[in-house]
């Protein structure tokens, strides 16, 4: 008995284009050898691409919702009912047909799959999911991909402020469009990011297929970057932020008041009554960047002191401090 297609994707005989097609990147999501490492996931992803393959082209379909794989995969010659000589044998790279059917290899990142340390992909647009591929493009259609551009990257500077309270910034770009009559023309767009509390470093925004149009050419997807504006005060370390104090060093032996700033503008009085240590931290809970992975709960603020020694001494003040301290 000959492969049956269709419980390979999960649907019944009468599945709709869309309906394999969401099928087969449930599967292939499901089963791919770089987040699934039971045995035989490897070989049942390679089953999944081929019958997506036959499932989504339809003189293929046709054939085998006719005559079964028997008939489908008849020999050179015909020599198989009603085939009329065609020979099917699937030649795919499985690999390459998941990435084509997401429409972009770093929509991993999106599902978990790994990705750069620190940091995140988002993808946005209505073929973000490789919905809109237009006729031809599929991957039984019999006609050749057409080559997409390399991805355009931008570095998006953002404040520790934004990253704490969240933000919506507009990006401009501007990129060749072509016209009814085959000519150019260059035009602005503006593209929306709505960057979200807590967002890292490195945490990549994309935009497909929003470069320049070129004959015979997929246009490049548009990417930005996140990257953390360099702060006055403040320095990120993860979800927890350092904010180093310069303190006088008879504050640090004989106690103060700190008033410590925070993101949202405002001071925290942090009181010492302990003698401080050079580069000696204190730690305040819930003053920090808020965690995505953690439901936005905040991550601290770390504060450092920095204590400063005087330049010289008056004989009197030497005397004065070798009488106060212990000599050990």
């Amino acid at each position: 008995m000959g492969k049956d297609y269709y419980k390979t994707l999960g649907v019944a005989k009468g599945a709709t284009d869309d309906e394999i097609k969401k099928a087969y990147r449930k599967m292939a999501l499901k089963f791919h050898p770089d987040k699934n490492k039971d045995p035989g996931a490897e070989a049942k992803f390679k089953d999944i691409a081929e019958a997506y393959d036959v499932l989504s082209d339809a003189k293929k379909k046709e054939i085998y919702d006719k005559y079964g794989e028997e008939g489908l995969k008849a020999d050179a010659s015909g020599a198989g009912p009603g085939t009329g000589g065609y020979h099917y044998q699937f030649h795919g790279d499985p690999m390459r047909m998941f990435a084509q059917a997401f429409g972009n290899s770093g929509l991993f990142t999106d599902f978990g799959f790994g990705g750069s340390p620190g940091g995140t992909e988002f993808i946005f647009g209505d073929d973000a999911f490789g919905f809109n591929m237009g006729p031809g493009m599929g991957m039984g259609g019999g006609h050749r991909r057409a080559r997409q551009d390399p991805t355009v990257e931008h570095e998006l500077l953002v404040s520790l402020e934004d990253i704490h309270k969240g933000c919506t910034k507009k990006m401009k770009i501007t990129r060749k469009v072509i016209q009814p009559d085959g000519t150019h023309k260059t035009e602005d767009k503006v593209l929306t990011i709505n960057i979200k509390p807590g967002w890292k470093s490195g945490t990549k925004i994309t935009f497909p297929k929003e470069g320049d149009q070129l004959p015979g050419r997929v246009p490049a997807d548009i990417a930005f970057v996140i990257k953390d504006k360099p702060h006055p005060k403040f320095k990120r370390e993860g979800a927890d932020i350092r904010y180093v104090h310069r303190l006088a060093l008879r504050d640090a032996l004989c106690g103060a008041t700190v008033q410590v700033p925070t993101l949202d503008g405002t001071a925290i009085p942090l009181p010492m009554t302990n003698v401080i240590k050079p580069n000696s931290t204190k730690r305040i809970s819930g003053q920090g960047l808020p965690n995505p992975r953690q439901g936005g709960k905040r991550g601290d603020l770390i504060v450092e002191f920095d204590v400063r020694f005087p330049d010289a001494l008056s004989p009197d003040a030497k005397l004065l401090i070798q009488n106060a301290l212990p000599p050990n």
